[in-house]
């Protein structure tokens, strides 16, 4: 196993829903912080950096003792952004590790490598959990994804899909739903690839990047995960978060 394994995790301090989000506390420490040693527990990972343009959250990830670096304040996306960072750093597979979902464990990012480095054929990976409530699956925050019988992404959206006709709402939840985890596998050739697309209609209508893999005709593959995977996306999460992660 020689392959360079290197997972980012893009942080924006400016945010239209939730400014400041990647800096909030969560049983004492900032949420990139959970998200930071959490990944640096992952066997297979080899470094772990977070990406930004701001000198906050620059300096929080240097007082916890992380490892950071300033990237352009231009990039649509955090994969665009953690394409930076390849170019700077390098890296055979890269994770861009989005920092709004807390719960992931280093089991799960392991569990995704060992299958990429067993199998060349895997471009794009990401991750999902199944929907376990109503709340969630008509929360827009919380994007949905349907996979064909061979687990590759079909199709990713804020609405519920697919959608169930002839099914009242007291049995919508007999069927499996699940919602998209933001944790993103490049090989190095396909982040490249990536970052040179334009985005596409459907990805600028959904505001989901991951949307610009499947516009040009490219595969992801999902693994589901069975965790407390909660959303972090308005300040009440936080209370949430710490209620069912860190209980």
């Amino acid at each position: 196993m020689n392959s360079h394994l290197l997972a980012v995790i893009p942080a924006r301090y400016g945010s239209r829903r939730f400014p400041g989000k990647p800096l909030s506390l969560i049983a004492g420490k900032p949420l990139l912080e959970h998200l930071y040693r959490e990944a640096s527990r992952a066997r297979l990972i080899e470094r772990v950096v977070v990406a930004t343009d701001d000198k906050r959250i620059y300096s929080a990830v240097q007082a916890f003792g992380g490892d950071a670096v300033y990237t352009s304040s231009r990039h649509r996306t955090g994969s665009d952004r953690s394409a930076e960072v390849m170019q700077k750093l390098g890296g055979d597979i890269i994770i861009s590790i989005q920092a709004d979902h807390l719960g992931v464990k280093a089991a799960d990012y392991d569990k995704i490598l060992k299958a990429m480095l067993a199998d060349r054929g895997i471009e794009y990976a990401t991750m999902a959990c199944k929907v376990d409530d109503e709340t969630t699956l008509f929360d827009p925050n919380r994007v949905k994804v349907i996979f064909d019988k061979s687990d590759h992404a079909l199709w990713f959206s804020r609405y519920p899909l697919p959608y169930l006709q002839g099914i009242d709402g007291d049995h919508v939840m007999q069927f499996e739903f699940y919602y998209h985890i933001g944790v993103y596998f490049f090989r190095k050739a396909a982040l490249k690839e990536y970052h040179r697309w334009k985005p596409g209609t459907f990805e600028k209508a959904e505001s989901l990047e991951q949307l610009r893999i499947l516009e040009n005709r490219r595969k992801i593959k999902v693994f589901k995960i069975r965790r407390d995977v909660i959303s972090i996306d308005t300040p009440e999460d936080l209370k949430l978060a710490e209620t069912n992660i860190f209980k």
